[in-house]
């Protein structure tokens, strides 16, 4: 058993196997794979997938990695600059992407993205959350990214101009972070609240 979870994509991989048997006991072949409902609900939970991959990172990085860095001595910062954020930046950046895509597809199959989008009577609550993730998502590629490749030294800048794309990125990151408790809401409040 050991040997699954000595590797990331054998743990996924196992994790994949598992819901496919969830499914088969709880389907009893009750799953229609031609459906448009269960495209619908394998969309949902791919997108909801993603997303607690996007926001756990962001809030990774803004409760644990940010108030951290402080104390973590000078000679140590290298492991995080060079090795644990970039790879954590790498996931963050693509998990937000495929949140935005996997949710546009859901709204897609749903019939109602041009309507959510226009914040028509009756899906306000998911469309304000598309905006607000779009914005999100913006910041992500557009802010945060380029601002982290110069504040980690991934790509050459003057040394001064590190701890201004440091604090750029830190107070977008922080923006996202504001925003991550309405979008969740949202999210949630369109299927479940009534609104």
């Amino acid at each position: 058993m050991s040997i699954i979870f000595q590797s990331l994509g054998r743990t996924v991989s196992a994790g994949f196997v598992l819901l496919a048997l969830i499914l088969a006991i709880i389907g009893g072949g009750n799953v229609d794979l031609l459906s448009h409902n269960w495209w619908t609900f394998a969309f949902r939970w791919l997108h909801v997938t993603v997303a607690i991959m996007w926001i756990g990172l962001l809030w990774y990085f803004n409760f644990v990695q940010i108030p951290s860095m402080p104390r973590i001595p000078d000679e140590q910062k290298p492991a995080i600059s060079k090795v644990i954020a970039p790879a954590a930046l790498f996931w963050f950046r693509w998990a937000a992407l495929a949140t935005v895509f996997m949710g546009l597809g859901l709204a897609s199959m749903n019939g109602y993205v041009m309507q959510a989008l226009m914040l028509r009577d009756g899906v306000v609550p998911i469309g304000l959350g598309m905006w607000m993730g779009f914005l999100m998502a913006f910041n992500v590629w557009f802010i945060i990214w380029p601002n982290q490749k110069k504040a980690l030294g991934l790509v050459p800048v003057e040394i001064i101009e590190k701890p201004r794309a440091a604090r750029i990125a830190m107070l977008t990151s922080r923006f996202n972070t504001m925003l991550s408790i309405p979008v969740i809401f949202c999210m949630v409040a369109q299927q479940h609240s009534g609104l």
